[in-house]
């Protein structure tokens, strides 16, 4: 099902809306000068005023009537939204090119990489209902098929999450990306099911056009991403929020992958005589299947 390119953008960010509504008063060097702040923000977002006027060959007051043009009185109002624009617009490519131009050692890049996982964690922490992953569980319990939808390198998440649903005796499925292959399965799935969409930033297409089958079929959704102006946050009936900033050229999944812990949890003792069953079961299967490596010759611990 292709969707409109309008339903599928994560619409302008603010800084775009503010210079797309005062086009008509910018004067023409005003206008190319804004272009190429938000056509290169990588390379402009951290710098304070009069080093941006450095870096485009102007006076500073020119930068400050600039942006005075676009609304803002302060410049650090101003530098916030470039840096939020740069956020939404960021790419691996872009990202690497943005932690270069900090003055940092290797050593330096990877405490900061950590401080940034551990910030995740905190934000996702201070700002997550507890009540809103409660109301998943339910709507897992009550599903007859649990279809979790992550795409490329959100795959890892999305089949953590079906495996351990699967380990709780949910029917739940995490499938491999491929156009066909994905909204294939989303075809079949009714109100009686569940559909989880995992994707962040921007969104990728196939994640994105999963969601609004699943929603144009009647199917609840839920989706798990990383700020309410994404795609997966308007599509979806319900959703958790884990920030994945980075300084690498691939998001951190520290916060999301704690988030999908604390969606199992909630399964899990939902129904806890239920999955003390089953995994009462699945340990005397593995016992009895030697699942795990024993060196040889040690039947006593083995038995």
């Amino acid at each position: 099902m292709p969707a409109d390119k309008s339903t599928l953008s994560a619409g302008p960010t603010s800084l775009e809306a503010r210079f797309a509504r005062e086009d008509g008063n910018l004067s023409a060097s005003r206008k190319k000068l804004m272009r190429l702040i938000l056509d290169n923000p990588e390379d402009t977002y951290f710098l304070s005023s009069r080093e941006l006027a450095k870096r485009y060959k102007v006076d500073a007051a020119t930068i400050v009537r600039t942006i005075q043009a676009l609304g803002y009185e302060k410049f650090a109002d101003f530098a916030a939204d470039l840096r939020a624009h740069f956020i939404r617009r960021i790419t691996p490519y872009t990202k690497l090119k943005a932690a270069s131009q900090e003055k940092r050692t290797l050593g330096d890049r990877v405490r900061h990489s950590l401080d940034l996982d551990l910030r995740n964690l905190e934000s996702m922490q201070s700002t997550l209902d507890p009540e809103r992953v409660i109301e998943l569980a339910k709507l897992v319990s009550r599903a007859r098929r649990i279809m979790v939808i992550g795409i490329d390198l959100a795959h890892s998440l999305s089949w953590h999450l079906s495996y351990g649903l699967m380990s709780l005796g949910f029917a739940a499925e995490g499938p491999v990306g491929g156009t066909g292959n994905v909204q294939k399965r989303v075809r079949s799935l009714t109100s009686r099911d569940l559909l989880i969409a995992i994707s962040f930033k921007q969104g990728l297409r196939e994640t994105v056009e999963a969601a609004l089958r699943a929603k144009k079929q009647g199917v609840p959704t839920f989706g798990i991403t990383d700020g309410i102006d994404t795609p997966i946050a308007r599509i979806c009936d319900s959703f958790a929020i884990a920030p994945v900033t980075s300084v690498s050229f691939a998001n951190s999944y520290t916060a999301p992958m704690a988030l999908v812990g604390t969606i199992l949890v909630a399964c899990a003792h939902s129904h806890t005589a239920r999955t003390l069953a089953l995994l009462r079961r699945s340990e005397e299967e593995d016992r009895a299947d030697q699942r795990w490596y024993w060196p040889l010759g040690n039947a006593k611990e083995r038995s």
